[in-house]
């Protein structure tokens, strides 16, 4: 098989490329691992920037994203009884969407037969070769057949575990890494949530997080010790934690019911430069993640999307090699302001096993600052709704 673009990675970030060259007439097949079910069963982020409305919107693929998401114009930081809100409509004229990955991933896919986007699911070890050449290609096993996609591009959209980062030569190749000493507990249920704006709470048990999907459907999450299990959390004992962390406001409005889902997630700030080498472009979870604490994991990585989508457009339409040459420090100069915003937040609003009464002051001082300056709250809503392209 001939394509220009290949794409490795059938998440968001690989649907929502794959539908942005296709609507230009540019040649795509995405070939992913699992199958369409799996990826679909991923419980993923919940708020949506701007850019990735507005992408969802430019591809004509918004309509339900309109219809069931929920427009918020801010969020509170809570510190004991203290509720700092941040308006961000107010601060910046603008808004983010609460809208689950799993439904920007449904809509990506429901779409992809109707405009001609192929993809290929339950494509087994695939391999990537010749990418310092101009005429790449992918190799991997269907059905117990070895097949092959000879392409101009690969672009690698396969997350942290996929092959397309590997592909790279480690002496081409930089990590930069943080791993942070505790995870997220996440329970998602079927009830209310207990406030109508995301709620981020610092509390001397560690952080807490008041989170939904729909009026209907709540996220919540605390956070624990890395060693934790789920075990040691039923329902009952993780409700019981959020009353507490959440606060008396907050913890008069939980609604309790069984999980519908419950997991624990570590948390790390990782970049990998380049995010191109020769042939080969890494875009979202294969060239950086961030912790949940910013909501920046999908929205960094439709930003990735809406440059590279941009680069290869222009190399196809206009023989434009310096886009494709710049897509790298482009994107990267993006993730890194996410990831600063991202650490910075976590920072703010968790204890940390190792820190002591200095750096507990240290956050209270910060939470006044901001509770007390406008200055302060435009920035971290400007941040937070995603900064322009």
């Amino acid at each position: 098989m001939k394509t220009q673009v290949a794409i490795i990675g059938a998440g968001p970030a690989g649907l929502l490329l794959g539908h942005l060259l296709r609507a230009e007439g540019i040649e795509a097949v995405i070939v992913d691992r699992v199958s369409a079910d799996y990826v679909l069963g991923r419980i993923r982020a919940g708020v949506l920037e701007r850019t990735t409305t507005d992408l969802m919107d430019r591809l004509g693929l918004g309509e339900r994203m309109h219809a069931e998401g929920l427009p918020h114009d801010g969020f509170n930081l809570a510190d004991g009884e203290r509720l700092i809100h941040i308006d961000i409509a107010g601060l910046t004229g603008k808004q983010v969407m609460v809208y689950g990955q799993t439904e920007v991933t449904r809509d990506l896919m429901d779409a992809a037969p109707e405009r001609g986007l192929q993809i290929i699911y339950g494509a087994e070890n695939v391999a990537l070769h010749d990418i310092e050449s101009d005429a790449p290609y992918i190799t991997f096993t269907k059905d117990g057949t070895e097949q092959r996609i000879d392409a101009r591009f690969l672009c690698g959209c396969d997350g942290f575990h996929g092959p397309s980062r590997q592909a790279i030569p480690a002496s081409i190749g930089q990590t930069f890494e943080k791993v942070y000493p505790f995870g997220w507990l996440g329970i998602l249920a079927d009830v209310p949530p207990c406030n109508h704006e995301l709620i981020y709470a610092n509390h001397a048990h560690g952080f807490a997080l008041a989170s939904m999907r729909s009026m209907t459907r709540s996220r919540y999450y605390i956070q624990v010790p890395l060693d934790d299990r789920l075990e040691d959390w039923p329902d009952d004992r993780l409700w019981d934690e959020l009353a507490v962390r959440l606060g008396p406001n907050a913890a008069s409005h939980i609604t309790r019911g069984p999980a519908l889902e419950k997991s624990i997630a570590p948390l790390r700030s990782f970049v990998f430069e380049p995010m191109r080498h020769g042939s080969l472009m890494l875009a979202g979870d294969a060239a950086h993640i961030v912790p949940p604490t910013g909501a920046k994991g999908l929205n960094l990585a439709a930003s990735d999307v809406a440059y590279l989508s941009d680069a290869l457009i222009r190399y196809f339409r206009l023989a434009d090699n310096d886009a494709i040459a710049g897509y790298s420090d482009k994107a990267l100069a993006r993730v890194w302001k996410s990831e600063r915003f991202s650490w910075q937040l976590t920072m703010l609003m968790h204890r940390f096993p190792d820190s002591g009464a200095f750096d507990r002051r240290v956050q209270v001082a910060e939470l006044d600052y901001i509770a007390s300056s406008v200055a302060a709250q435009t920035s971290i809503a400007e941040n937070y709704v995603g900064l322009p392209l």
